[in-house]
């Protein structure tokens, strides 16, 4: 392992629009990536928006529908032994009534005490699998997503400057398995392959990674895989190797979304 530097943690309240040079203690790999993403600017909603749907329905109400809708996710990087950036993933336990054994990154729907959501991110991350929030530098939040539940869901990006301070402490209920993967791979077509999906009458085109590791042999697909093909496209500022020969599930919604619109 590198030797890096202690983290500065800041609040967990995306103060991180205001990064400066200097802020963040680590890697030169790590300092790179938290500069770079600092210039990176989604549209970015606070926890005070709401959606009115009539005028007797009262702020309150808005406020509590609008969580309920939205969820964050953390992608948490650090280096590995040879440099290269990797993420950590959870297989989730096959005790859950929703996606069972599917592979997902650490995260969760929205709750009252959130501020925002990289606070949704990092709690939900402790809550599985035992990440202390002081060892995460957020550094951005990327464009949402969205389920094919209708969730809003927002990758977090956090950097992890000292891994070797991460003790895992599982919660079985929800993790089943924790392993971490290159970040690279979703880029390249090496293990990637692809089905033709359906959805309300569209023919969409569905991610799938395979990855194997002394952990065992894990299938990366779904709303993860392209997650984490949109934030390795960012970081490494360049778009993955295979064709798409349909749009993605989130290009499909984005054109659904903008034809309702129009």
């Amino acid at each position: 392992m590198i030797n890096m530097a202690c983290i500065t943690v800041p609040s967990t309240c995306m103060e991180n629009a205001g990064f400066k040079k200097g802020m963040f203690c680590g890697s030169q790999t790590l300092q790179k990536i938290a500069e770079q993403l600092q210039f990176l600017t989604p549209p970015r909603v606070n926890t005070m928006e709401v959606e009115h749907f009539d005028d007797n329905t009262s702020d309150e109400f808005c406020l509590v529908n609008w969580r309920k809708k939205r969820a964050a996710v953390l992608i948490c990087l650090f280096e590995g032994n040879e440099g290269e950036l990797r993420v950590i993933l959870t297989k989730r336990s096959m005790k859950l009534s929703s996606h069972p054994g599917d592979v997902a990154l650490p995260g969760g729907k929205m709750e009252e005490g959130d501020v925002d959501d990289s606070a949704t991110a990092l709690r939900e991350a402790m809550e599985e699998i035992g990440l202390d929030p002081h060892l995460v530098q957020v550094v951005a939040n990327l464009e949402p997503f969205i389920s094919q539940h209708q969730l809003k869901v927002v990758p977090v990006v956090g950097l992890l400057a000292r891994v070797e301070d991460f003790k895992p402490v599982l919660n079985t209920d929800e993790v089943d398995t924790l392993f971490d993967v290159p970040l690279e791979m979703f880029l390249k077509e090496e293990n990637h392959r692809w089905e033709e999906k359906e959805w309300m009458g569209w023919n969409y085109s569905l991610h799938l990674f395979d990855f194997e590791s002394e952990k065992g042999v894990f299938l990366i697909w779904g709303l993860t895989a392209s997650i984490l093909i949109e934030a390795a496209s960012v970081i490494y500022q360049r778009p993955p190797c295979f064709e798409h020969h349909l749009r993605d599930f989130q290009q499909l919604q984005k054109a659904l979304n903008n034809n309702s619109i129009a």
